[in-house]
């Protein structure tokens, strides 16, 4: 019994927002036993999310809840533009997300080269400043795939992560925030879940709640590395999970028992 916040029905815009299409990520979810879903598509393709196919398929989908996020990408200088975007629909709730850093698309493959042309160390401390002001901004309710920098394996040489982490999660922690704890890195080169198990272990030690994704671009991939990220969070003392509807947050046990609010 699982949540997956984190699935992207139209991917990056090859998909269309249909019935039918929809239905397949229900299949595979009711499959692999998640039991909570929330589709949080890219903030791009907002004017393609159409509420009436949700309704339609939670009629026949009863026992599965369904939940409406956006994932949007923090950039400096849209903010105003995220508040309206948080305001067009009745979100269940926001994922904040670093891809680029000052333009950089670092993990789509196109640019991935420009890693072997950088700091390796100024890259990530740019990154984390990134996420830092997203958490700062008071935006979002999730911080998507914290780690994200690390998709292609390459790691700081001066300092270990959590010289950038600790502070990071100070401030999350101060704001109330969630983190998202996503599968989607054990499908990418650099073969672990986002964040590493050591920033998972202080985020249970900082009592830090957390949500599930997979990151899901199809319906093969709903749900995928789930079980993997939940037997994770159980060894590091996790024993429950954060719900949220109209963004509002309650906590659930991870085997999906209400347990109230937060």
């Amino acid at each position: 019994m699982l949540q997956d916040y984190h699935v992207h029905a139209l991917a990056h815009g090859e998909y269309q927002y249909t019935y039918d299409w929809l239905k397949k990520f229900l299949i595979t979810a009711r499959e692999r036993q998640i039991t909570e879903l929330g589709f949080a598509e890219h903030d791009e393709f907002i004017s393609q999310i159409d509420t009436t196919v949700l309704k339609r398929l939670q009629e026949e989908f009863p026992n599965i809840k369904f939940r409406l996020g956006l994932e949007v990408d923090y950039i400096p200088g849209r903010e105003d533009y995220i508040r309206q975007l948080s305001r067009s629909c009745d979100f269940d709730y926001i994922i904040g997300s670093v891809h680029f850093i000052d333009g950089w698309g670092f993990d789509h493959p196109d640019f991935r080269y420009l890693f072997e042309e950088r700091d390796i160390d100024q890259v990530y401390r740019r990154y984390f400043e990134l996420v830092h002001m997203a958490v700062k901004s008071g935006l979002f309710d999730i911080i998507g795939h914290l780690d994200l920098i690390k998709i292609w394996g390459h790691r700081p040489r001066w300092h270990n992560v959590m010289f950038y982490v600790e502070p990071l999660l100070n401030s999350i922690k101060a704001a109330g925030m969630l983190i998202e704890i996503n599968s989607a890195g054990l499908r990418k080169p650099v073969g672990e879940i986002y964040p590493q198990q050591e920033i998972i272990d202080l985020i249970a030690s900082k009592q830090i709640a957390v949500t599930l994704g997979s990151d899901a671009h199809h319906p093969r991939q709903v749900g995928e590395g789930l079980q993997e990220v939940q037997g994770v969070l159980i060894n590091a003392g996790f024993t429950r999970i954060a719900s949220l509807q109209q963004r509002q947050v309650k906590m659930q046990s991870l085997n999906h028992r209400p347990e109230g609010e937060r």
